[in-house]
């Protein structure tokens, strides 16, 4: 790549960044309040038994809806306690219908791609609603709690639902520390998470103050988004060049004929299923033509819309990953896939919040064997796959908290995909 085309490409990320960060502040300075009183609703609802039930019927909705879910079963928080959540999404059938089997009075219902779906999850939300659900969306759809984040790009519209959705999980916990503000406190019993008093350091866990536990919640709402904003900065300007360079690179493989594969182990599943949409669909708002990224940079003309491209989810298939992992070890889920799917001339994106999962790095492996382009976005230090340059183009988002991690990670590929056109 030039030093001009190389410069221009980290001026359209340093715009990029500029978006989000505004778009973040924005939001979440205006919904801290009511986000504390969501959270202490929320888990009223878990201690009396109730279940978070997410619905999405578009690929990029249906990525939220399993995100969430996993989130709240397998907490990555050392300590915090598992809490029931089901992602129901369009396999399962109608929305509507699948709220009608599902839903119970005391549950709380979360709707995403509500404004894209023609209505479905809507009525989903007005039946789970009519049955006494707590229902939650992110678009009008008759939802008791709705928040519309004040941007019109799409990509960043869902990067704010992904931390609102990382919040409502990690602040809902606080509520059981505080088990006499409570209504279902009984349930709770046997249950306690242990400390996390690392996490809040300004709560008093002894405080039984719904008001002031609210105000301390409503102030963590606050910076964890000064986290997230700071986080996102640092990962896509340190990164603005390896993007720029991965996004023609990856360009380049696709106009030849290439295909990208993607993977990545839980909430990182889930994000390769939504990278996975992205690809497949020409419809990701403005993009920066190929080979035209001063376009988007400077101004100097309309960006083009995007294609659509060949894309693989590595997670997609239960039956693929349960067996191979049943029949040779986890390890091997995405390497044994990559074998069956990469050939050289393709692409291979890896997602890791800790850069060393075993199977992402064989998997890496395998694909760097086959001759495919390898791409890597992960957390920590980046860990082994930093280190070892195990990758041709490695992202690394330099923070040890995952929620946070995944947030940044979403807008890092939600960029590249906009630098690929």
């Amino acid at each position: 790549m030039s030093n001009a085309a190389a410069s221009a490409g980290a001026r359209s990320v340093e715009e990029m960044v500029a978006v989000r960060s505004a778009a973040n502040a924005a939001f979440f300075a205006q919904e801290a309040q009511r986000l504390g009183r969501l959270c202490h609703q929320m888990a009223e609802r878990f201690a009396r038994g109730g279940r978070l039930v997410a619905f999405g019927r578009s690929p990029a909705a249906r990525s939220d809806a399993r995100h969430v879910a996993v989130e709240f079963v397998h907490p990555v928080i050392v300590g915090k306690r598992a809490l029931p959540a089901i992602g129901l999404t369009a396999e399962g059938g109608d929305l509507g219908a699948q709220a009608q089997l599902l839903t119970r009075p005391e549950d709380i219902a979360i709707a995403f791609g509500a404004d894209e779906d023609g209505g479905e999850a809507a009525r989903a939300i007005g039946l789970a609603r009519a049955r006494g659900c707590l229902t939650i969306a992110f678009a009008p759809a008759g939802a008791g709690w709705e928040f519309e984040p004040p941007v019109p790009d799409r990509d960043v519209r869902q990067e704010l639902i992904e931390t609102l959705y990382h919040v409502l999980w990690e602040l809902v916990h606080v509520f059981f520390e505080h088990r006499g503000l409570l209504e279902g406190r009984e349930s709770t019993r046997g249950h306690d998470a242990g400390a996390s008093s690392f996490l809040y350091p300004f709560l008093d866990e002894r405080e039984d103050n719904l008001e002031q536990v609210l105000e301390d919640v409503s102030r963590s709402v606050s910076m964890k988004a000064h986290e997230i904003g700071a986080l996102r900065e640092q990962t896509l300007s340190d990164n603005a060049d390896t993007l720029a360079a991965a996004a023609r690179a990856l360009r380049a493989m696709l106009d030849r004929g290439g295909t990208l594969l993607a993977l990545g182990n839980g909430g990182s599943a889930t994000d390769a299923m939504d990278v996975t949409a992205d690809f497949r669909s020409g419809d990701v708002g403005a993009v920066c033509a190929r080979g035209s990224v001063e376009a988007c940079a400077g101004g100097g003309g309309a960006p083009e819309a995007a294609r659509a491209w060949p894309a693989i989810d590595l997670t997609e298939d239960s039956a693929i990953v349960t067996a191979i992992a049943n029949d040779i070890g986890a390890e091997a889920i995405f390497a044994r896939q990559v074998i069956a799917y990469g050939r050289s001339g393709d692409a291979l994106l890896a997602l890791s919040t800790s850069g060393n999962s075993p199977n992402v790095i064989t998997a890496l492996a395998e694909g760097r064997r086959r001759g495919l382009l390898t791409i890597a976005m992960v957390g920590y230090d980046g860990g082994r796959i930093a280190t070892q340059r195990l990758a041709d183009y490695v992202i690394v988002t330099r923070s040890e908290h995952i929620p946070r991690i995944q947030e940044a990670q979403a807008s890092a590929y939600h960029v590249l995909r906009k630098l690929v056109g």
